[in-house]
C-alpha cells in the first residue's frame, strides 16, 4: 500500500495523524540532517501500522517534506 506523507521534522512531539485513507502527517523530533528525520518517519509509521521498519520504504521525496511511502504488511 502506498501513502502520501507530509513530514514535519524538528517537532516538539512525535505523532502520526491520518488525514484521509491515503494521506498522513508525520511529526518527528529529529532534524532533517543526514537522513535522521527520514529514519524517524519510517520508525513512526512502522509503529503506527504495526509492522517492521524494513517494511516501510520511502519511494520518493527523500529530500522533500512531501513523500510517497510504501508499506508492506
Amino acid at each position: 500500500m502506498k501513502i502520501n506523507v507530509k513530514a514535519k521534522p524538528s517537532s516538539r512531539e512525535e505523532k502520526v495523524e491520518k488525514i484521509d485513507e491515503n494521506n498522513f502527517t508525520v511529526s518527528v523530533k529529529e532534524p532533517p540532517v543526514q537522513g535522521r528525520a527520514n529514519l524517524a518517519i519510517r520508525n513512526a509509521l512502522a509503529i503506527y501500522f504495526k509492522t517492521g521498519t524494513a517494511n516501510v520504504k520511502i519511494v520518493s521525496g527523500h529530500t522533500s517534506r512531501s513523500k510517497i511511502i510504501e508499506i508492506i504488511k
